[in-house]
């Protein structure tokens, strides 16, 4: 275990990435690092060292995939112990005062300030620098394909666990299903599919970048044992970083789609029924409310929130394409224009002034679609 001081404690490690990767690697448990302020939890070093303290091997994984892949990388510097970045803020499991036997003195009695110092100093930075990674790829015309790499002890409790790796996700199965058939694949591997943990976990760090923004993600779960020194991490680096590079090109894989979570019902939210009647009401008052705004320009629209009708019409035919069913272009246009596009274009659009084009021009590599022509 490394000791650094609270103040400049860096809690996070941050891997650049090329600039046309959409891959995003992040590794919630890849240390068990803690600051001089904390010492060590009051916990002997061999403790530390254990499981509990950080996920054994899933760090050298991470660096070496995300080499592999020239991704960017986010990973957490300090220790799960001290508190849990793949936890919600509200989740019990935040900060463990008992974690497989051991108790943790310096979190027995910890208090709600306490918490809150933790998550201001660790929780949050963490995350906000993997907001921002994200975010730099979707300015940059990208939708994001987020990867976590955790581990698992080869034993639980006295049973020894069957699988060498394991996929865990919740509703979306774009990137999670491949991965699985890939892992499959491979000779000698017995392959969990959300074992030994669910991947359905609401707050958790992929809930909260995947799921809630509507990016591709999965996370990849690999027993200890087998990365714990540097010829098995670059094994699995290589392995993982042989089946993602083909998916980069999917189609799926490069949009934005909502799945929701299985976790939502449980938390008294939408059952997906429910969830795609309210969001088809949405979409009916949206294009309603566009139809009636005719003096907003789809140029304004691209400059201002980065999509149009245009946009809207262009997503419209694909949802229809995927299901299989025949809708056009321009069918599709006059689903959201109301009208023949054509017919818009000479009832109300308007030339674009200097400024509005010169915005548009400095932002077009992360538009979606042209606005210009609408």
């Amino acid at each position: 275990m490394t000791s650094t001081p609270d103040i400049p404690f860096d809690p996070v490690e941050r891997i650049g990435g090329a600039a046309g990767t959409a891959f995003v690697i992040l590794c919630d448990h890849a240390s068990n690092a803690l600051p001089e302020t904390h010492c060590s939890l009051g916990l002997p070093h061999a403790q530390l060292a254990r499981h509990i303290g950080y996920d054994i091997g899933a760090a050298d994984v991470t660096r070496r995939l995300a080499s592999k892949l020239d991704a960017g990388a986010v990973l957490s510097r300090f220790s799960r112990l001290l508190i849990d970045p793949n936890r919600g803020e509200d989740d019990p499991t935040l900060v463990m005062r008992l974690s497989d036997g051991a108790v943790v003195p310096g979190n027995a009695r910890i208090d709600a300030a306490e918490i809150d110092r933790r998550l201001e100093r660790y929780h949050r930075p963490y995350h906000r620098a993997v907001t921002e990674v994200l975010d730099g790829l979707v300015a940059r015309g990208r939708v994001p394909v987020v990867v976590s790499i955790h581990s698992f002890t080869p034993v639980w409790r006295g049973t020894p666990r069957p699988w060498q790796a394991a996929i865990l996700w919740d509703r979306d199965p774009r990137l999670a299903r491949p991965l699985l058939s890939g892992l499959r694949a491979e000779a000698g591997l017995t392959v969990g599919d959300n074992e030994p943990y669910d991947g359905a976990l609401r707050g958790d760090c992929l809930h909260r970048h995947g799921t809630l923004r509507g990016f591709p993600h999965a996370l990849v779960e690999i027993r200890q044992d087998l990365i714990a020194d540097a010829d098995g991490a670059d094994e699995w680096a290589e392995r993982l970083a042989r089946l993602l590079t083909p998916l980069a090109e999917e189609t799926a894989l490069r949009r934005v789609e909502m799945f929701g979570s299985r976790t939502d019902a449980a938390a008294g939210g939408l059952d997906p029924a429910t969830r795609t009647e309210l969001e088809a009401e949405v979409l009916r008052r949206l294009v309603a409310h566009l139809r009636a705004r005719t003096d907003v320009q789809n140029i304004d629209l691209m400059n201002l929130a980065g999509f149009c009708r245009n946009c809207l019409s262009n997503w419209l035919a694909d949802a229809a394409a995927r299901r299989g069913l025949p809708l056009s272009k321009d069918e599709a246009r006059r689903e959201i224009y109301g009208m023949a596009h054509e017919s818009w274009k000479a009832l109300y659009q308007t030339e674009a002034g200097a400024n509005a084009q010169r915005l548009f021009a400095e932002a077009a590599p992360a538009h979606v679609d042209d606005g210009r022509d609408a």
